[in-house]
């Protein structure tokens, strides 16, 4: 019997910790229109060299290119880009805002906001998203009012949760906005359930699941996937690679060999890698994926490549685990920069009016936090009252929850 070496484990690594340089070559990065369009019947396994490539429409010079670029719409396009530009100008404002302790806690999106704001126009009032905390674009699409969202991120007297979630997990049902969880991968499970139920009961609503990359390593995510594979829910499965799930590299998660599109080929669902600092590949892949949805052909899973750009949240220093000038590195860019660009050489917008339009929103999100101050911040009187805990779980309260209030003296 011959004898054996001895076994290994593999545990994956990052290319780049503080002090070197990130290899980005891992991205397997396709050029810009090279990619095909499939009809939006075509068989799940057809789909499998789209969820190993990756779709993009915008190429180096700002021009939209192959397949995947529709005709485009003007109107539609720089309400696109002033989206992204408010998203991440109320981001920066709600960062400074945290650190002057009027509010516990903030996650921003700065690297991402193409995703959530591209997304959002290719669906219909009434479609549900099932979002993660960092998809405060999808609000911001649907002209959520300001006030109403900074409300929430300082717990006070007219938060529409009343205090009960943590900051930036928003819930507005008539913005088909779910409410968020911090227990992450639930959402996936729940829109699945809730496109079946739609397709049950014969409407014509779609539901939109969102997750990180590091989620996709939770049970839930694989449940929903057989879900929807066997049922044909209705439902676009989002998975935001963003590179890191806080201090975790996405080869943690599975992402070092093989996309984590691929995986929902393997489930009978069609896939797609798309480069989600693109606007314009964003907007066509969600298009076709609702399409699909909607036409009773099934789920659609799309892997969006982006960067996080920022730290994971206001309690994170991603400075200790990963190189400082990995953004500026991101081979994809700015999604800002480049609809930005775009818009630029179509003559549809000018480096006036970007200045003029960064200006005019940062007035208005400081008039909305001002609005929302008035109404208490962390930590003084004007918080919502102890009674709230006891309400909007039973509809008729438990006398055990009756001896309680009474004892609490509320």
């Amino acid at each position: 019997m011959s004898q054996s070496n001895p076994l290994s484990l593999h545990v994956p690594e990052p290319t780049g910790r503080p002090g070197c340089k990130t290899d980005f070559t891992y991205l397997q990065l396709t050029p810009a229109g090279a990619v095909r369009r499939p009809p939006i019947d075509v068989a799940p396994l057809e789909t499998s060299d789209m969820a190993q490539q990756l779709i993009r429409v915008l190429d180096e010079h700002g021009n939209a290119v192959g397949p995947w670029a529709e005709a485009p719409d003007r109107d539609l396009l720089r309400f696109g880009l002033r989206t992204m530009m408010k998203t991440r100008i109320f981001d920066a404002r709600m960062v400074i805002a945290q650190r002057q302790k009027k509010m516990s806690f903030y996650m921003i999106s700065l690297g991402e906001e193409a995703i959530g704001t591209a997304h959002a126009l290719a669906l219909q009032d009434g479609d549900m998203n099932f979002p993660t905390y960092r998809q405060q674009s999808l609000l911001m699409a649907r002209e959520v009012p300001l006030v109403d969202m900074i409300c929430q991120l300082l717990s006070n007297e007219r938060d529409p949760l009343k205090g009960r979630q943590l900051p930036v997990m928003y819930s507005v049902r008539s913005a088909g906005f779910f409410t968020i969880s911090g227990n992450l991968a639930t959402q996936y499970p729940q829109a699945v359930g809730w496109a079946m139920a739609s397709a049950i009961k014969g409407d014509t609503k779609i539901a939109s699941a969102w997750i990180g990359d590091g989620a996709t390593a939770e049970s839930d995510f694989s449940t929903a996937l057989t879900f929807a594979h066997v049922y044909r829910a209705p439902v676009i499965l989002n998975v935001v690679n963003n590179q890191w799930a806080i201090s975790s590299f996405q080869a943690i998660a599975g992402g070092e060999s093989v996309t984590f599109a691929t995986r929902g080929v393997g489930s009978g669902i069609a896939s797609l890698r798309v480069d989600g600092n693109d606007f314009l590949a964003v907007l066509a892949a969600s298009r076709w994926a609702a399409e699909r949805a909607r036409s009773n052909l099934g789920p659609t899973l799309i892997e969006w490549v982006t960067y996080r750009a920022g730290p994971h949240s206001t309690s994170d220093d991603p400075a200790r685990y990963r190189p400082a000038d990995d953004y500026a590195r991101f081979p994809l860019g700015d999604p800002i920069a480049r609809l930005r660009q775009y818009l630029t050489n179509l003559g549809w917008w000018s480096d006036e009016e970007h200045d003029a339009t960064h200006t005019a929103l940062e007035a208005e999100i400081l008039a909305a936090q001002k609005e929302a101050e008035s109404f208490g911040i962390l930590g003084d009187e004007r918080a919502p009252s102890a009674a709230t805990m006891f309400e909007d779980v039973y509809k008729d309260m438990p006398e055990h929850l009756r001896r309680q209030r009474q004892q609490l003296g509320v």
